[in-house]
Parts: structure tokens; C-alpha cells; sequence
């Protein structure tokens, strides 16, 4: 029997997946694939036996492909699956690994741009000595801030730094962000070097690899640049993949100037979005392979 696929419900049909999952959960239908549905508000408001209750029990092993949730709400849920006879491939520490940056960057040390980060609570803005102490760690020259999952690269004053010795313009870039995340500021703050990238329109032109067990099934283009060409060379990422050990992650991957391509950014599959014109056949057929470790 392939493995299960839980889908987020439609907030307004509850009993079909959302608009946004739609073609996908009837292509994986097609393929024999058990389908059930996952009320994702109700996750995130912590009601997990809510957010489970339309998923048959003793469906056996499974994958989530829905939004995001944070690394608790997803141990939640795979609890509340758990008690059902429903498991998860990917575990929670492995969805926290996949999708947070200090989970993953020591895999990735070698092929992404240098970052250090630290905690903090939503809307904490830390002072300027910490984050100097942070910066001081990093390559001199321009940089940007994210937290743990996120950035917000379309709002420049909120996102890059001129240079990173200026403690002040990256404690204003620092805050500004923050405040604009609010409550959904993810783990903390993450401080990252520049990187000169190939691109236009000062975005740099991203790939975005699927990896099931340690193999790359899709490259395509990155979701927010859908119909641009790439060929990214993946010397050396199948390595990192291996060394994170999840079963199922994304990397995005940006080509350097000198030619070098890049890690951006690595994340748990099951929450990554797929880029509309590419073919997803490959990646369910993947999926519906019994799940087993890597």
C-alpha cells in the first residue's frame, strides 16, 4: 500500500483540500495514494485532536503536505496522528532540523553564505552590543537578517545591511524587522553574509531541488520565479542532504558570480511550495514509496 498523504483542508469546504493543494492531492488519488485532510487552523490554535479528526485511523505511514507550522505545532500533530495508527515519515526533530536554519546549517556550513543567530520572543529587539557581538563573527561588508525560517527580502530596510560593522544600521535593519513579524517571528534572529548571486532585477534566479531519501526527484524553478531556466550543479549537495539525515527537505540553490552554486535555503518538503509549470508526477511517485530512513 503506497504511504498516506494528509492535505490541508479547504477553510470554507472542509471536506475537500484547499484550492491550493487541489490538483496535486487528485493527481496523488490517481495514483493509489490514501488521502486524508488536515484542519490546519485548528493546529495552529494547539487543537491538535481537532486539527486530526478527519484522518482515518490506522492509516499507517504518511506524509504532511500542507502550510507551515512552527516545530511544536508540528510535534503536536504528529502526537495526535501517532494516537491515531497514523505515521509521519519525517519526525518532529527532523521537521525542526529541515526547517529552521540552525537546525540545518552545520550540513550546509560549506555551501551557504556564513550566519550566526541567536533566541529571542516575539517583538524582543536585542541591543546593540549583541548583535555587534553576532556581526563581528561574520565576513566584513554588506549582509541581511531573517529569523529561523523567513525573511522579508522584498522589503529591503527590513532585510539587508550595508555593512555589518555598522552596529547602527544593522540594529535599525534588525528591529524593523522584528517589528514587522510580530508574533510570527520564527525561533529568533539570524544574521547572514552577503553573497554576490547571478540574477535580475536584484533577485537573484533560484533553483529549488526536491530531495526524497537522500535523492534529488524534481529541480526545478524556485516558486516565486516560475518559468525561469536552471541547471544548478549539485556537486557536494547530495552530501549535506545525507548529513542532515531527513527524508524529505528542499534546497534552494542560487548561482554565485564566480560560478558556485549556492545554498539559500534548505526546508522540510512537506511545507515547501511547488512551482507552478513543473511537473510534481516525480516527486508524489517518490512519496508513495513505503517511507523507510535514509
Amino acid at each position: 500500500m503506497p504511504a498516506a498523504i494528509l492535505y490541508c483542508a479547504d477553510m470554507l469546504a472542509p471536506r475537500r483540500p484547499d484550492e491550493h493543494y487541489a490538483a496535486e492531492a487528485a493527481l496523488a488519488a490517481g495514483f493509489g495514494a490514501p488521502i486524508a485532510l488536515i484542519d490546519h487552523d485548528a493546529l495552529t490554535r494547539g487543537e491538535t485532536a481537532r486539527a486530526v479528526a478527519r484522518v482515518p485511523s490506522g492509516l499507517g505511514q504518511a506524509w504532511y503536505r500542507g502550510w507551515m507550522a512552527t516545530g511544536d505545532q508540528y510535534a503536536g500533530l504528529h502526537r495526535a496522528l501517532t494516537a491515531r495508527g497514523v505515521h509521519l515519515a519525517t519526525a518532529p526533530g527532523q521537521y525542526r532540523a529541515a526547517h529552521e536554519l540552525p537546525g540545518w546549517y552545520g550540513a550546509f556550513a560549506a555551501l551557504t553564505p556564513a550566519s550566526r543567530w541567536m533566541p529571542l520572543e516575539p517583538r524582543q529587539i536585542p541591543d546593540d552590543g549583541v548583535l555587534a557581538a553576532l556581526a563581528g563573527e561574520l565576513p566584513s561588508g554588506p549582509g541581511m537578517v531573517k529569523d529561523y525560517v523567513k525573511s522579508r527580502k522584498s522589503e529591503p530596510e527590513a532585510c539587508f545591511v550595508d555593512d555589518l560593522a555598522d552596529t547602527a544600521s544593522l540594529h535599525e535593519t534588525a528591529a524593523t524587522f522584528i517589528e514587522r513579524q510580530g508574533a510570527d517571528l520564527a525561533g529568533g534572529l539570524v544574521v547572514r553574509a552577503f553573497e554576490d548571486f547571478i540574477g535580475s532585477s536584484g533577485r537573484a534566479a533560484e533553483a529549488r531541488v526536491w530531495w526524497v531519501r537522500g535523492e534529488p526527484v524534481v529541480v526545478g524553478p524556485h516558486p516565486d520565479q516560475p518559468g525561469t531556466a536552471v541547471a544548478p550543479d549539485l556537486t557536494g549537495i547530495a552530501a549535506a542532504v545525507a548529513a542532515l539525515g531527513c527524508p524529505f527537505i528542499t534546497t534552494d540553490l542560487a548561482q554565485r558570480t564566480d560560478g558556485r552554486w549556492r545554498v539559500i535555503e534548505v526546508g522540510d518538503g512537506q511545507v515547501s511550495d511547488f512551482p507552478r509549470g513543473t511537473d510534481p508526477e516525480p516527486l508524489l511517485r517518490a512519496l508513495l514509496r513505503a517511507p523507510h530512513p535514509l
